[in-house]
């Protein structure tokens, strides 16, 4: 085939692509020249292969948290630098510099190439990638510098060395507020547990960066009349669910360790046990970080169930966290509140939501639970071969639906299991994190060619549900 053939079949190609798979294909680059740079004798050691490499660059690339090394043994000061701006990349919006980098590689981009970009960004409106860009860069600039001076000066005192503080408090406030979930240590933050000043900290940083970078905005354009009113509806509902579901989480955990006979938290007193609930309601959402040891023996079923549920919902549009977000929650919530009461209409905060909207909510939500559970039944069979053949562990199915679960709503909490799984095991809790992060409708539209909306309307008829 001639060389001009090629040229220009490939840009046919470019031309014709669509974001989600510009997204893709950004991240697999991204995630491959990481695992080349992180595989090197300056940046990891002996332990550390080249699978090794790519399982955790990926979870970094994803903000996920979940690991099969140890990041203070295994990764060089260089290692830990390039997985925290690994971190950052993945966490301040891949998908909005991957849309920032396309007006480079799309030239004429006309109005419905930006409402594209728009849409990947969940962008309301048609404004510029720009902007948005450096408000996210400097609100993330501004809580990072400011939580790491809180945790150098008053949280990790025990550290007597102070470039080791330092570093520790800033790796640890990217990972937080970029909803990661890396630590530098084995024991994650279990050693700070009963530290006031770090739990605030890391949990409201996790808070920060999840809600999405449209409420801080909303919230610093009102800053000097501050009203619930004169907030957006979408800021409105950010911050009440978000409200909502951490004393729930809270709450729920320490009922249900309260008759937990092996509790883990038994031991502690009522304000510490507090502090524990909260932080794990946190950071259970999309974070990763644990203050407690984590294992099907130690934590009760309940607890289990309530974190699995509390991962799958995740944070918030355009945050730095993952799951079917707390916008989608609270639309069906709405929805099904509405149907109950025989209302034609779905209302939150008198404003009534579009069709469009409620559609959109179920789409996320069936598409991702069917994903989840098609990851764990793969994963099923993975377990139960290499249980049959050469792996003597076993791992319950709750353990399976849970690290799916916490790989695709990119959390990273781990029971004990990823560092028991085959590599092809690994590949599916890999795969559920680029989902995850990408989104699962952005992920089906990858497959998708965009089609123009049909004119033609069908006839209506009634079933029964």
């Amino acid at each position: 085939m001639p060389l001009h053939t090629i040229l220009e079949r490939s840009r046919q190609w470019q031309r014709q692509m669509t974001v989600p798979q510009f997204g893709l294909i950004a991240g697999g680059l991204l995630i491959t020249i990481g695992t080349l740079v992180m595989v090197t004798p300056f940046c990891s050691k002996d332990t550390v292969g080249v699978w090794e490499a790519f399982f955790t660059v990926t979870s970094a690339v994803t903000v996920t948290g979940l690991s099969i090394i140890n990041i203070s043994d295994d990764l060089t000061p260089l290692g830990q630098g390039i997985l925290a701006s690994l971190i950052l990349t993945g966490g301040l919006g891949l998908m909005v510099i991957i849309n920032f980098l396309q007006n480079f590689v799309q030239k004429g981009s006309g109005l419905r190439d930006r409402l594209d970009k728009g849409r990947a960004l969940d962008e309301f409106g048609v404004g510029g990638i720009g902007p948005a860009f450096y408000q996210i860069l400097i609100t993330a600039a501004f809580l990072i510098t400011l939580g790491t001076l809180l945790l150098y000066s008053f949280g990790f005192t025990d550290i007597s060395n102070r470039g080791e503080r330092l570093w520790a408090s800033l790796f640890h406030c990217i990972s937080a507020y970029n909803n990661a979930g890396f630590s530098l240590w084995a024991d994650n933050l279990i050693r700070y547990r009963c530290n006031a000043v770090v739990n605030l900290v890391i949990g409201v940083l996790i808070i920060c960066g999840g809600i999405g970078w449209r409420v801080t905005s909303d919230l610093w354009a009102n800053r000097s009349r501050l009203s619930i009113k004169r907030l957006s509806l979408h800021t409105r509902i950010v911050l009440f669910t978000t409200l909502i579901y951490v004393i729930f989480g809270g709450l729920g955990f320490l009922l249900a360790e309260m008759h937990n006979p092996r509790s883990i938290i038994s031991d502690l007193d009522n304000k510490e046990q507090i502090l524990v609930a909260m932080f794990q309601s946190v950071t259970t959402r999309t974070a990763g970080f644990s203050t407690i040891p984590l294992s099907q023996d130690l934590l009760s079923d309940p607890t289990l169930f309530l974190m699995m549920f509390m991962m799958f919902v995740g944070a918030s549009p355009g945050g730095t966290g993952g799951g079917i977000k707390t916008t989608t929650f609270m639309i069906l919530m709405s929805a099904t509140y509405s149907t109950l009461k025989g209302q034609k209409d779905v209302v939150v905060f008198g404003r009534q939501l579009s069709d469009k909207i409620l559609l959109k909510a179920i789409g996320v939500t069936v598409s991702s639970l069917l994903f989840v559970l098609l990851m764990a039944f793969i994963l099923t069979f993975e377990v139960s071969y290499q249980s049959n053949v050469s792996n003597p562990d076993h791992i319950s199915f709750l353990e399976k639906l849970f690290t799916c679960i916490s790989a695709f709503g990119t959390v990273g909490l781990d029971i004990g299991v990823t560092s028991k799984l085959s590599p092809l095991g690994q590949s599916v809790l890999m795969f559920s994190m680029f989902v995850g992060r990408l989104g699962i409708l952005l992920s089906l539209n990858v497959l998708m060619t965009s089609q123009q909306q049909s004119r033609i309307a069908y006839p209506r008829e009634e079933i029964y549900v």
